[in-house]
This record gives C-alpha cells, sequence and structure tokens, in this order.
C-alpha cells in the first residue's frame, strides 16, 4: 500500500514539473483578469500528473491488494478518469463550450457508476442517482478550483479519510486507492502551493472531482453507512459550491460563466492571501469536518444526524462569512478610490 501511494507521489510530481515547460511552449498560461484570483500569468493544466499517477496506481492497489475489486469496476474507472481528463485536457488547450463538456462527463460517471452496481449488486435504480452525483462532483471541483493550492488539498484530505474509512471495514485495495489518490494530490501539492508556480487546469479538477466521486460511491457499495461520514468530509466544498451555484440561479445569473463569487474569492477579495483563504477551509476540515465524520463512523445512529448538523452549520459559516467579506472587500475599495 505504502509503494503505491509513493508511487503516485512521484509520478505527480515529475509530470506536473515537466507540465510547466510544457504549458510554458503552447502558450497555456492563465492571464490575470477581473474575474480571477491571482495577479501574475500562470502555467495550467499541472493537474495531468494527477491523472498519470492515478492510471498507474489505482489499478495496481484496486487489484493486488487485500479484496480486490472486480476488472470490469477497475476498468470502468480507469476509462471513465480517461475520458474526463482528455475533455478537460482539450479544454485548457482550446475552450469548448459547457454542453460537450457536461456531455462526456456524464457518460464517463455513467459507465462507472453502471459498472460499480453490477460489481456490488445494487439495484439499478440508484444508476440516475449516481450519475447526477458524478457530474455534480466534477463540476463542483472545478468550481472551487480558483486559487493556489485548496483543490489540492481538498483532495488530499478527503481521499485519505476515505482511505481510513475504507481501512476501518478491512477493506484495503479500497482504502489503498484512497491513499494513493491523496499522494497523487500531494504531488501536484509541491508545485500548486502559494504562490503557484503552475495551476490543475481542467484535466486535473475535473478528474479530482471524478475520483473522490469513484472512492466514495464505492466505500458506499460496501458499506452504506459509511456514505454519511464520506459526505461529510467533502462539507466545505459541497457548501459553498452549492450555495454559490443556488444564489446565482436566483438572481438569474448564467451558472458555468466565470464568475468570483465563491466564499473561498471572497476571502481573497477582501485581502486575505491565497494561504489563509486555503488555511479557512483546511481549518474546517480539521476542526469540523475530521471529527463529525468519526462521530459518524464509531456511531452509525449518530451518522445521518451528524451529517445534518455539519450541513447545517458550514451553510450558516457561508452565509456569515461571506456577508463580512463582502463589507471588507466594500471598505477596501472605498479606501482605494477615497481623495
Amino acid at each position: 500500500m505504502l509503494g503505491w501511494s509513493l508511487a503516485g507521489l512521484v509520478i505527480a510530481a515529475l509530470a506536473a514539473r515537466a507540465a510547466i515547460a510544457y504549458a510554458h511552449r503552447r502558450g497555456m498560461l492563465d492571464q490575470p483578469g477581473q474575474r480571477r484570483s491571482h495577479t501574475l500569468p500562470t502555467p495550467r493544466g499541472g493537474g495531468i500528473g494527477i491523472v498519470l499517477a492515478c492510471l498507474v496506481v489505482l489499478p495496481g492497489t484496486l487489484a493486488t491488494l487485500s479484496r480486490p475489486w472486480p476488472v470490469w469496476t477497475i476498468a470502468s474507472l480507469v476509462l471513465a478518469l480517461l475520458l474526463v481528463a482528455a475533455i478537460g485536457w482539450w479544454d485548457d488547450h482550446r475552450p469548448l463550450r459547457q454542453w460537450p463538456r457536461l456531455g462526456v462527463q456524464l457518460l464517463a460517471t455513467t459507465l462507472f457508476s453502471a459498472a460499480l452496481l453490477v460489481g456490488t449488486g445494487m439495484a439499478w435504480a440508484w444508476l440516475p442517482l449516481l450519475v447526477l452525483a458524478g457530474g455534480w462532483s466534477i463540476n463542483l471541483h472545478n468550481f472551487m478550483d480558483g486559487i493556489d493550492a485548496l483543490l489540492a488539498q481538498q483532495g488530499i484530505f478527503v481521499a485519505a479519510g476515505i482511505g481510513c474509512l475504507a481501512a476501518s471495514v478491512t477493506q484495503p485495495a479500497l482504502a489503498g486507492a484512497g491513499f494513493a489518490v491523496a499522494a497523487s494530490c500531494l504531488g501536484f501539492w509541491f508545485y500548486n502551493r502559494p504562490r503557484a508556480r503552475i495551476f490543475m487546469g481542467d484535466v486535473g479538477s475535473g478528474s479530482v472531482g471524478l475520483l473522490l466521486f469513484a472512492l466514495a460511491a464505492m466505500l458506499w457499495g460496501i458499506e452504506p453507512a459509511l456514505l454519511w461520514p464520506a459526505l461529510i468530509l467533502g462539507s466545505s466544498f459541497v457548501a459553498d459550491a452549492s450555495l454559490t451555484l443556488l444564489n446565482r440561479f436566483l438572481r438569474g445569473r448564467r451558472w458555468y460563466a466565470p464568475h468570483r463569487e465563491h466564499l473561498y474569492q471572497w476571502l481573497v477579495r477582501s485581502g486575505r492571501t491565497h494561504a489563509r483563504a486555503a488555511a479557512w477551509y483546511l481549518t474546517w476540515n480539521l476542526l469540523i469536518a475530521a471529527p463529525a465524520a468519526v462521530v459518524a463512523r464509531q456511531l452509525p445512529a449518530m451518522a445521518l444526524p451528524a451529517c445534518a448538523a455539519v450541513y447545517t452549520a458550514a451553510g450558516a459559516t457561508w452565509i456569515v462569512t461571506k456577508r463580512r467579506c463582502m463589507r471588507r472587500a466594500t471598505l477596501k475599495d472605498h479606501r482605494h478610490v477615497a481623495p
């Protein structure tokens, strides 16, 4: 298990480093702008390192460790990852409209979800819910990839947490997969930490979203009660992306258009650095999400109430913190324009 994780870390780091030179050669640079949070032109596409690492280590962990997964489930995960990464890589080179991207993403989640249902023997009635959940996970993680280190940090935390949950029910293969994904995200994080030398790009953000969905779905297929602690682990991202999208719908804005209305973006707009904004999410993960996930795991009767309580708290925190950031940003703007 440790060997596969180390392999993922090394492959992701080396590929991310190579992606920096590639992006400069191809002119794949994200330029600063009104709707972006960075101030210098920065290469994108470094998430290809996570993809390459996971294409190597996930089949190894899922097939060779104890309690291996069916070959068709592993193959479907690899195919889904290739599809999501390919459309993201294309978009990083030449921006696509949202509908072709969404179509490929839903195809990928459909293929994986169908194979998972076959492998676990679960009812086919779950297929539409899994497909929608997978598509939402891909896109919400894409939405949340807007400042240095944030998505890589979340990938490390959630994947490692799912690995621990899988280990707690004696599922070494799935645990190894979770730890390997976390290690791959860590390999990329070294080049994405503030100030970032390269951004993840759509190739990485969509792939991380797919991988976290897949790990959570596989965990749910093994032990349905573990869905709640898995959802708790991702609460900071799910709450921010969902509430921001709902707010944009209610205001009649296009959900897919670039913007700076997520909480993490308001934290930066109000004067905080990328490192401090990412630290807010890390603090939530370590002080709220991790302990609540442990409670949900150890006390199954409390799992659903714990999940509901965490998301309620996350929603309240989002509202209060965003309002404070907006006021702080307004005062900051007024100071800048004052004579």
